[in-house]
């Protein structure tokens, strides 16, 4: 069993220098600081369009990514108040469909891509009643999830606690590997012409107001036509901008466990359960390869990434509640991982008050989800006259929560 919260491997790429020699190599067109999957699938759009990219990160194909369930459920996690947002998870989950098969048949890579489905439930009659509270504002939005009583519940799901008293099935909410999917947009951005710098990027370069680039860690300096900060949460600490120009996204720790179905052993689940369970979320996402993805804790500890015997028993507990059968299977894997989010914890895209600097980071827990639609929408905002971005993403304008008046640096 692996204790440890340290990520696994990531998929290797060709090697690379640690930084491409200004004498060998023109200066890229666009320059991402961050190989997670909003990184990559902006430099793989990037690249497809003809742009020369370049993607700086220590360890591309990692990240938060190895610290998700893969979740696409825009129905399921639809939140009072985020109605704009869900447009956006909407026209993200339609396109991923055509996205993987793209992927798939560019990389020869299995993503791990289900129609499965999601299936909320509720154990007491508090959750019950938010639950009808939450179908009711799903349908009033034209969504489609139908209720079912505990029976019918138990009817799709047979090792549900007998005492499930109700709960919604929403078949359009998926799932997709993340992991997979990282090791698929790092080998289609290799195919697709995209270098890699395997450093880490520690500040923002400017000249007379204008971001150039970047500094790396050893005081290398990568120049660019144009620079993409897509670190995740390290997006908010990056140096080279005053703190007033620094993008507003902060980590939230999210502790989550692996199990394993032994070979041999029946299906354990056919879709992804979730539910609330004495006020806090869990699901457990069932993968084909036979593997049990457990979530999910949402902490506001800063930058600790410390996997608790706390945030282990509570996932265990409220699981066995849900399913009690979880106990049988063996523990495989607890990580913790950052998640970045931005003040209304919806992404921040697109050009900021520093010319030449962009902002693809600010996704919260939806960053899988929303890998499709920001890659389209940065390409968009890359290739077109005026920079702009598509109207689908123009309210996730990365300048959004910048004050009124701001100077650019020196």
């Amino acid at each position: 069993m692996t204790r440890s919260h340290t990520p696994p491997s990531t998929p290797s790429a060709p090697s690379t220098p640690s930084a491409p020699s200004a004498r060998t190599a023109p200066a890229p067109d666009v320059l991402v600081v961050g190989g997670g999957l909003i990184g990559l699938v902006t430099a793989w759009r990037a690249a497809q369009r003809g742009l020369r990219t370049t993607v700086v990160d220590p360890a591309p194909g990692g990240g938060a990514a190895h610290v998700a369930a893969g979740m696409l459920a825009a129905v399921t996690e639809l939140q009072y108040g985020e109605q704009t947002l869900l447009d956006l998870n909407l026209a993200s989950a339609q396109r991923y469909p055509a996205f993987v098969a793209e992927l798939e048949d560019l990389t020869g890579l299995d993503t791990g891509y289900r129609r499965c489905g999601t299936l909320a439930v509720a154990l007491d009659a508090d959750d019950r009643a938010h639950l009808r509270d939450l179908h009711a504002f799903q349908t009033s939005l034209g969504l489609e999830s139908h209720w079912l009583g505990g029976r019918d519940c138990r009817r799709l799901e047979p090792l549900l606690a007998p005492g499930v008293r109700g709960g919604l099935r929403v078949d359009g909410d998926h799932q997709v590997d993340p992991r997979r999917l990282a090791a698929a947009l790092l080998r289609a951005a290799e195919r697709t012409g995209v270098a890699f710098v395997r450093a880490t990027a520690s500040r923002i370069d400017t000249a007379a107001g204008r971001a150039t680039g970047v500094v790396l860690d050893d005081g290398t300096v990568l120049a660019a036509g144009r620079t993409v900060l897509a670190a995740g949460s390290e997006s908010g600490r990056i140096g080279g901008l005053p703190p007033e120009l620094l993008p507003p996204v902060r980590p939230v720790k999210g502790q989550i466990l692996r199990l394993r179905i032994p070979a041999g052993h029946a299906p354990f689940l056919s879709r992804t359960v979730r539910a609330v369970v004495r006020g806090s979320h869990v699901y457990l996402v069932p993968r084909e390869n036979g593997e049990l993805v457990l979530g999910a804790t949402s902490e506001e500890f800063g930058w600790d990434t410390t996997v608790t015997a706390g945030g282990v028993y509570e996932l265990l507990r409220d699981a066995h509640e849900l399913v009690p059968g979880i106990t049988e299977l063996p523990l495989t894997e607890m990580l913790a991982g950052l998640r970045p989010g931005s003040p209304d914890n919806a992404p921040l895209l697109g050009a900021t008050a520093v010319d030449g600097l962009l902002l693809a980071t600010g996704h919260h827990r939806n960053g899988v989800l929303l890998t499709p639609v920001t890659g389209d929408a940065m390409a968009e905002v890359l290739t077109s006259a005026d920079g702009g971005l598509p109207p689908y993403a123009r309210a996730f304008g990365a300048q959004r929560f910048a004050p009124a008046r701001q100077e650019q640096p020196a």
